[in-house]
């Protein structure tokens, strides 16, 4: 398996994100955390996954130079709906209107990864479609007190106690939907570390 490999290598998410750290956890994975402020400003003319292809790049930028053992894993997640990007939201205020918008309606979460390591960089993503039933104004109220909003794109975690009595389906992988698609990141590790003359990098 990978995990043993990876030991050879400094594996680096650089991610605040408990959920990442706790897949990369629970995958077994030896490795660190570093994370650099990154200004999350984009054109407004990207759409969709270009905005998280471009986030996810620019914080692997960040750290610059890296020495020929180590991964860079970063990655960015957004909810896109009605042809805008939801992103964290503000204060508990924003987490409710965001929210108020998505209750009743489909929405779509990009998240995309980048793995940089000293000579390659390759950028991936995936989408998932979320179905929300109508929320109460209740049941929004009660989910924003817990405060647990506020970290999330959207402004709702999936496996939290909204995600339970809210969506009423999803189209694609649930992992995505928690900021990580952990199948896309193992592929791809699993490549590089497996197959380096094989690994196609982004053009």
């Amino acid at each position: 398996m990978i995990s043993e490999q990876l030991n050879k290598y400094d594996l680096i998410l650089a991610s605040g994100s408990p959920r990442r750290q706790e897949f990369f956890k629970r995958l077994g994975w030896p490795f660190r955390i570093a994370t650099k402020a990154v200004e999350e400003i984009y054109d407004e003319r990207l759409n969709g996954a270009e905005i998280t292809d471009f986030l996810a790049k620019k914080k692997a930028d960040a750290f610059g130079g890296l020495m020929a053992d180590q991964i860079l894993v970063t990655s960015d997640t957004i909810v896109w709906f009605n042809q805008r990007a939801l992103e964290k939201p503000v204060d508990l205020a924003d987490a409710k209107r965001m929210l108020q918008t998505l209750s009743g309606q489909m929405h779509e979460v990009f998240t995309s990864v980048c793995i940089t390591t000293k000579d390659t960089q390759k950028v991936v993503n995936d989408m998932t479609k979320v179905w929300f039933k109508t929320l109460s104004e209740d049941e929004i109220d009660y989910y924003v007190a817990q405060k647990s909003a506020l970290d999330k794109a959207g402004s709702y975690g999936i496996q939290d106690w909204l995600g339970y009595i809210g969506v009423e389906r999803i189209e694609g992988c649930f992992f995505n939907v928690m900021g990580l698609p952990t199948r896309l990141v193992y592929h791809e590790l699993k490549t590089l570390i497996t197959k380096p003359n094989h690994y196609k990098t982004n053009p």
